[in-house]
């Protein structure tokens, strides 16, 4: 479950991303206001780590999918990931990263992937004092595994790979693809699909020994 706050971010999360996107290898599209087209949330067991996908697009170019991560200080050694930081009225200071190097998402990702999860259910904080409203999904996510499989631990990342439309993020025994931008091709036997509005399943990530 994530819980969300009535709250204002200053920047904005897609403000974040404009900043960000046109220098990665994997950008496409013209320059033009950035729309959010659909996300959902991975909750953290610990509760210490916001964990959310947007997929994104300028006008009528390729969504892009930018997973993120928000924390409430610096994660030592991923600077490299940090698209910036943003002051949210509820919880303070935010430090917003690219989740593909930051080992709490992997984990999340691996374990929807393996066990056959999906996003969390997300509830609204409406008043400050633990009133709760749930909230539609915008979009579904889900693992092709088994439930009740247990994915190995995540612990430290041993290198991540940038090839143009996906990020390859080598870490313990898994290697884990991380599409972002999406293409036609055969579903993956470990894998992460989306769905929104009237969008055919695609391919998020997927597990790979290759």
């Amino acid at each position: 479950m994530a819980t969300l706050h009535r709250a204002t971010v200053t920047p904005t999360k897609l403000e974040l991303i404009a900043g960000w996107l046109p220098g990665r290898r994997w950008h496409q599209g013209a320059a033009g206001d950035l729309e959010r087209v659909a996300a959902f949330r991975f909750d953290d067991p610990a509760g210490a780590v916001g964990i959310e996908t947007m997929l994104v697009r300028y006008g009528s170019g390729p969504v892009h999918h930018v997973p993120l991560t928000y924390r409430d200080a610096p994660l030592p050694g991923c600077d490299t990931w940090l698209l910036g930081t943003a002051e949210h009225s509820v919880l303070g200071k935010r430090w917003v990263y690219d989740a593909a190097g930051d080992p709490v998402y992997l984990a999340a990702l691996a374990g929807a992937i393996i066990s056959g999860s999906g996003e969390a259910e997300e509830f609204v904080d409406v008043d400050g004092a633990g009133t709760l409203e749930r909230r539609a999904p915008a979009m579904t996510a889900r693992g092709t595994g088994v439930p009740g499989r247990t994915p190995p631990a995540v612990e430290e990342i041993r290198r991540i790979e940038d090839h143009g439309d996906h990020t390859v993020v080598h870490v313990g025994s898994l290697r884990i693809v991380i599409l972002r931008r999406f293409t036609d091709g055969d579903l993956p036997a470990a894998a992460l699909t989306g769905r929104w509005d009237e969008q055919p399943e695609v391919i998020l990530a997927y597990l790979s020994n290759g």
